[in-house]
């Protein structure tokens, strides 16, 4: 059968639009590539710092062997009392706050009558920069909270005062402050 001229054309026709399907449909079932995930990046090492000295604390009084010991930073007044061997039989240590964080260099006294304390006057009524706490240097003249914890901060970056002129270096203390410290305070 001889479909004619305009059936060819027809033929022609349905044959090229099936084929332009069968080349969408094949075409559009293939994968597209998509952009990969960014790399994950692990988290950096911890950098290794150094551990901090050990603090030497003069222990003496009522305690089974009297003189220096070494704690580990943070440690307390407590442990330092039990580094030199513990307090003797029938001590009364009610006068010393063995919760206390010590500071290089600084001594205790375990029940000894009349000894300065950490922080209060000493014997010559001035407050020690080395062992005072923030609460009592907020009471010195001229000291308010923020002073006194910067006193505290340039202690724990430095080390001890070796001088109250060392006061100066700690923001906030000018000469007119610092003359009215320098008579109240003690290394």
């Amino acid at each position: 059968m001889d479909p004619g001229r305009i059936g060819v054309l027809a033929l022609a026709l349905v044959s090229l639009v099936v084929l332009v399907c069968i080349v969408a449909a094949t075409w559009s079932g293939q994968p597209t590539a998509e952009p990969a995930p960014p790399p994950i990046v692990p988290p950096p090492a911890p950098v290794a710092t150094a551990a901090p000295p050990e603090l030497v604390v003069s222990v003496v009084g009522r305690v089974a062997r009297p003189g220096l010991v070494t704690v580990p930073p943070g440690a307390r007044v407590a442990d330092a009392v039990a580094s030199a061997g513990g307090p003797l039989p029938d001590t009364d240590l009610t006068g010393l706050n063995l919760a206390r964080r010590l500071t290089d260099g600084e001594q205790l006294y375990v029940a000894v009558p009349g000894a300065p304390q950490p922080g209060q006057p000493g014997g010559d009524g001035k407050v020690d920069l080395n062992i005072a706490t923030e609460d009592e240097l907020d009471e010195l003249p001229g000291i308010g909270e923020v002073t006194a914890k910067r006193i505290v901060q340039w202690r724990a970056e430095h080390g001890r005062f070796d001088s109250v002129e060392q006061l100066k270096e700690v923001g906030g203390i000018g000469e007119t402050r610092f003359d009215r410290l320098r008579e109240v305070v003690r290394v």
